[in-house]
């Protein structure tokens, strides 16, 4: 339980973190944050002498987690965009929803068959998005592209069957020499923030490998050892983080029509948790009344 609730507190502190970074852009954070995160993982995986896992992974998997790599850099330039251009309250939005995309991405593509209760929780989150695409004037694209990409890239995460840190080895090696090219870029055309704003803003910039992969170990520990409808759970304190520091550190914008569509937000997902319990207590019952052989 600690270590899933360290890896959710510090995946909802990002907000604070990113805008530290600038005056660097979302893009050139991006590339840094992949060559950096490469290099830690790197050295944990050596420290631990683990590479035996290397030699399981085939050209599947590995088609897997480069899919996967793609889609997790969309995901992160979305978030540092989003947070870093005052939108801290629509990425949180993005993590509310991404539960409910899960879902609908396990009916389009395994072709699982929902209760209506779900579906119930789908068509109260599609009315929260119609609701905010009249107050905002616009989709919630932020939004709606965390969602969807990172319910992608659990997806893919989930069919590759590596280990959460074997797995962003990978990812980060398949993006890092897209990487250095676009840093070179930068650098030779003197538009590089790294480097040239000061010894503290380049540590800073460095220590994004360290911050992607602590609550990533966090989780890993966590989901070995606690049930995965708890885990389920504690993925909300993320999101809830993130909305209190839009709101009361950033202090952005809420009006009540904003509030409508969250509240909504918020009453799909009681409604599919509280389903998804009520789900394991019966297969836990049923499983308990077997008879044994």
């Amino acid at each position: 339980m600690a270590f899933g609730m360290a890896a959710y507190l510090l995946w909802g502190m990002f907000p604070l973190y990113w805008p530290l970074l600038q005056p660097a852009t979302p893009p050139e954070i991006l590339a840094h944050r992949i060559v950096w995160s490469l290099l830690v993982v790197l050295g944990l995986l050596a420290v631990r002498r683990n590479w035996g896992w290397l030699r399981g992974l085939g050209r599947r998997r590995l088609g897997l987690l480069t899919l996967a790599a793609v889609v997790i850099s969309v995901n992160w330039a979305t978030y540092i965009h989003g947070v870093n251009s005052d939108h801290v309250v629509e990425t949180s939005l993005g993590y509310f929803i991404n539960p409910l995309v899960t879902v609908l991405l396990g009916v389009v593509v395994l072709r699982e068959t929902l209760r209506p209760v779900q579906w119930g929780a789908i068509g109260l989150a599609a009315l929260a998005v119609v609701v905010l695409t009249v107050d905002y004037g616009r989709p919630p694209w932020i939004a709606l592209v965390l969602a969807v990409s990172f319910a992608a890239y659990g997806l893919l995460k989930k069919k590759a069957g590596v280990g959460a840190l074997e797995a962003l080895t990978v990812e980060t090696a398949v993006l890092v020499l897209p990487a250095l090219a676009f840093i070179g870029v930068l650098s030779a055309r003197g538009a590089a923030a790294f480097g040239a704003s000061g010894t503290g803003h380049a540590a800073l910039i460095a220590v994004g490998g360290v911050v992607t992969a602590v609550p990533l170990l966090c989780f890993g520990a966590a989901a070995n050892r606690v049930p995965l409808s708890t885990l389920g759970l504690l993925q909300y304190l993320a999101p809830v983080l993130q909305f209190l520091i839009g709101v009361l550190v950033f202090r952005e914008q809420m009006p009540a029509s904003r509030w409508v569509g969250f509240v909504l937000v918020w009453t799909a997902l009681v409604v599919l948790s509280a389903d998804g319990l009520r789900s394991v207590r019966r297969r836990q019952l049923a499983l308990a009344a077997e008879p044994v052989a």
